[in-house]
């Protein structure tokens, strides 16, 4: 049965009292920084991953779930927690005239599974690496980190020609994901509990 306090919602507050609550301003999604690595298999010299930490323009923060399992019982579902599964994870990659990030991690995929005649590497182990997202704070500091393992890329986006368009070009690449880890930054700012 509702208590009286859940059928009255509190009163409204002000806009100084949701400043108060807002900290540090509120997290900038356009403050990160990605951090790639490549297997043993597919070695990217370091232009490469130097470069990735700033033309790799837009991530994600991974989403997190829990299926749910339903369970009949005399004619009622009832709702049980089953397995976490991890969503694939995309990044959007500002393409250079060396096309430097684009050929290691075509070099990479095909390791995985060669364009000429369909043979590769079969350990995951051999041809998995691991990848971070830290989402910054205004001064530089991180507010979160997001380590992601084990990953691999299923997918390299097309680059779309066209003598109409003087855009620079861009593409995305989508990495499969074993697992990952959050951990709280050292941002003053910084909150939240570590998830691993």
């Amino acid at each position: 049965m509702a208590t009286r306090q859940q059928l009255n919602p509190p009163p409204l507050r002000k806009i100084t009292d949701f400043k108060s609550k807002l900290t540090g301003g509120g997290a900038r999604s356009n403050l990160f920084e990605v951090v790639l690595s490549f297997p043993d298999i597919a070695p990217a010299d370091t232009n490469v991953l130097d470069k990735a930490r700033f033309l790799v323009k837009g991530a994600n923060l991974p989403a997190s779930n829990v299926a749910a399992l339903d369970v009949a019982f005399r004619g009622r579902i009832l709702k049980v927690a089953g397995d976490r599964s991890f969503e694939s994870w995309t990044i959007t990659v500002i393409n250079d005239t060396d096309f430097a990030i684009r050929s290691a991690m075509e070099n990479w995929m095909n390791k995985i599974n060669k364009v000429s005649d369909n043979t590769g590497e079969t350990d995951p182990t051999a041809y998995t690496a691991d990848a971070f997202v830290y989402q910054l704070d205004r001064d530089g500091s991180t507010l979160r980190a997001y380590h992601f393992y084990d990953v691999f890329p299923t997918s390299i986006g097309a680059i779309t020609l066209d003598y109409g368009t003087s855009t620079i070009q861009e593409f995305t690449a989508e990495f499969q994901v074993l697992w990952w880890e959050a951990m709280k930054g050292d941002s003053p700012s910084a909150g939240g509990q570590d998830i691993n």
